[in-house]
């Protein structure tokens, strides 16, 4: 079914949730969705519209509640995760929004340029799987990459009307000595792999076009976060963007913003993995609120918790349907909502600042639950405050505390009880779950450090 066809079938709001996002019918594995559009809890268009005054401001208190309660009706997420993600400040006017947009638009425009200018290939329709470059810089002239990039010259040279030289191939020939270019044309064939075996299950990725874009956004992230570049994963929190946003800038900036909260856990240097700190936190949670586990766990050779990186690095794709994976995250958003949050993510000393400020922000109705729970026991712990993340993977793990206990006599027994929890966890009563534990843990870290 072509891309057309989803989008006005996504504007009929009584259509069940699976509905919106069609799996091929050959995929008989996939595990159906759990979320229910229901009247009166989650978000509707016409809630949403009414919470935006005559100018364009937000009242963006008035929906995080619900977006809790019943999540966001699938009409209108893509526009809804723009303002749970921090693309856009609540307080500014559709006026101004749309300025920021177009602006915004622009400048993924000319990113993309200068990528397809090292990379010709790149915003062709096109993508590839094959490596095109060695770690020293030398080209790696293989077939099927020279077609992809003769034809998306070829394609380019009809559309502006210039000619080319006979030369199509030459950006090949060359060798690279810039380290940075190097790195970027070692991930652009590991992208592509990527994007070929991503939510495959979805009738939206037959479109070789849908494909392209998102091996698109991905290699031009890639070329704008120098110090991330690309890291597997990446896809699976990308993906969700293209289906949502129909303009492809749109999407990448969406991603943007949530790889700004997520960008640490694929920083990798000589002495660290990213998500390691998280992996610690998530320890040092299970061993306060279950201290029985956590010691079993050890035992066992799993006090690093490896084994919850998946769920950590690509927040439980892999552990929900498509459906409620998207789900879980609006919650999760809303839950964390904080105007100015998205900035803490790339200064830790903000997140850990919390001022009288802060704490009287609190008490707002434009704050989520999670962060204003965050906000009231600010300077009665010493940690900074984690994200709800780690609460929903300690919350899985407290689930399962009893039969890891009992059944786990390795640490492939505790992958395999974990793996057993993909497709049927349900994600209101995870998010539940994990507000209980974060209350039970925030209690007891204030009374350890009194």
């Amino acid at each position: 079914m072509a891309s057309l066809d989803i989008t006005k079938m996504w504007r009929d709001p009584g259509a069940p949730a699976d509905s919106f996002y069609q799996v091929r019918p050959e995929c008989t594995d996939v595990p159906k969705s759990k979320f229910r559009i229901k009247n009166g809890k989650t978000l509707s268009e016409r809630k949403w519209r009414a919470a935006f005054s005559p100018e364009g401001y937000l009242d963006i208190g008035k929906t995080l509640g619900r977006i809790h309660r019943g999540g966001i009706h699938p009409s209108i997420r893509g526009e809804v995760w723009e303002f749970l993600l921090g693309c856009y400040d609540p307080k500014s006017s559709q006026a101004e929004r749309e300025d920021i947009r177009q602006q915004r638009r622009t400048q993924y425009a000319i990113l993309k340029e200068e990528c397809r200018t090292m990379f010709p290939v790149i915003g062709s329709g096109r993508y590839i799987t094959a490596p095109v470059i060695t770690e020293d810089g030398d080209p790696i002239l293989d077939p099927l990459v020279l077609q992809e990039a003769k034809a998306a010259k070829e394609a380019k040279e009809a559309t502006s009307g210039s000619q080319g030289n006979g030369a199509s191939d030459d950006y090949e020939m060359v060798k690279e000595d810039d380290k940075r270019v190097i790195e970027w044309k070692l991930s652009l064939h590991q992208i592509g792999l990527d994007v070929a075996r991503t939510d495959r299950s979805l009738v939206f990725y037959e479109n070789q076009e849908n494909l392209s874009k998102l091996w698109d956004i991905l290699s031009v992230y890639a070329w704008f976060d120098k110090d991330v570049n690309y890291c597997q994963g990446m896809s699976d929190l990308c993906s969700p963007m293209i289906i949502l946003l129909d303009d492809e800038a749109d999407a990448f900036w969406c991603f943007e913003r949530l790889m700004r909260r997520l960008r640490g856990n694929f920083r990798y240097t000589e002495s660290s993995v990213g998500v390691e700190s998280q992996l610690n936190n998530l320890a040092s949670v299970t061993q306060v609120i279950d201290p029985k586990l956590h010691q079993h766990l050890d035992k066992l050779g799993g006090g690093d918790y490896l084994f919850a990186v998946r769920m950590l690095m690509v927040l439980f794709r892999r552990e929900f349907s498509f459906c409620d994976s998207l789900y879980l995250w609006e919650m999760m958003w809303a839950l964390e909502y904080d105007p100015d949050l998205f900035l803490t993510y790339e200064d830790p000393e903000l997140a850990a600042d919390k001022s009288e400020e802060s704490k009287s922000k609190a008490k707002s109705r434009q704050v989520g639950k999670f962060e204003r729970e965050n906000m009231k026991n600010a300077g009665k712990a010493a940690e900074a405050p984690l994200p709800i993340s780690v609460f929903l993977v300690a919350s899985v793990l407290k689930d399962k505390s009893d039969k890891l206990l009992t059944e786990a006599r390795g640490l492939d027994d505790v992958v395999k009880i974990l793996n057993d929890v993909n497709g049927n966890l349900d994600a209101k009563k995870a998010c539940t779950g994990a507000m209980k534990l974060h209350r039970k843990y925030l209690k007891k870290a204030a009374n350890t450090h009194r």
